[in-house]
């Protein structure tokens, strides 16, 4: 099989983004940027990735949506959405870095998470060092928001982790991040990272 029939067959099979799942629409505005921060909080333990995305989907169906939001809910609103998703054992300490985490968004970028990528000055690596900043985010939740960021954030190309570049391996593709983004177009980048990822998982 050829690299681009490989390629075309990643895209049409697991091709869906974790934010599409998650609902959200990313794009390059304060709401959508911050629901991908949640949703990488959210990633940032050990727990299955559907859960994951399934607790984002409760959080953001109970209004649980900015910053604003998320640091004016109860302790208790978000241990309760994050256990209708059965986000076990994470619930309760999850409930409390999201709380303040909200709460650094709103405090030091005023709830615009562009601000943080505007202090990072196409820097990536500071970019990544601001957002583990934020409570529960390490280098997964990082590595996470820059595969599926890269999108409109163009400083993050290529965002391939170690996770997509092992699957990449696997399935014959290049190795390098450089040589694994020459095989798609920019807007295909996220998706074939997310791709490469999910089938490394099965």
């Amino acid at each position: 099989m050829s690299r681009a029939t490989t390629v075309r067959n990643l895209l049409d099979e697991h091709g869906q983004t974790y934010a599409e799942e998650a609902g959200i629409h990313l794009r390059d505005t304060p709401m959508p940027l911050y629901q991908l921060l949640t949703l990488c909080v959210l990633f940032s333990v050990r727990i299955k990735a559907d859960i994951a995305v399934a607790a984002a989907r409760e959080l953001f169906g109970a209004g649980m949506r900015t910053p604003r939001a998320m640091a004016d809910a109860s302790w208790q609103d978000r241990v309760d959405a994050l256990g209708r998703a059965h986000y076990r054992r994470y619930d309760e300490s999850t409930a409390t870095a999201l709380g303040e985490g909200a709460r650094l968004a709103l405090d030091r970028y005023h709830g615009d998470l562009r601000r943080l990528r505007e202090e990072a000055g196409g820097d990536q690596e500071k970019l990544r060092d601001l957002l583990k900043e934020f409570p529960r985010i390490g280098p997964v939740g990082a590595d996470i928001f820059s595969r599926e960021a890269q999108g409109v954030w163009p400083e993050l190309r290529p965002a391939f982790d170690k996770r997509a570049q092992d699957a990449a391996d696997g399935l014959g593709l290049p190795h390098s991040p450089q040589k694994l983004a020459a095989l798609v177009d920019d807007e295909d980048l996220p998706r074939l990272a997310a791709a490469l990822v999910r089938v490394g998982l099965h």
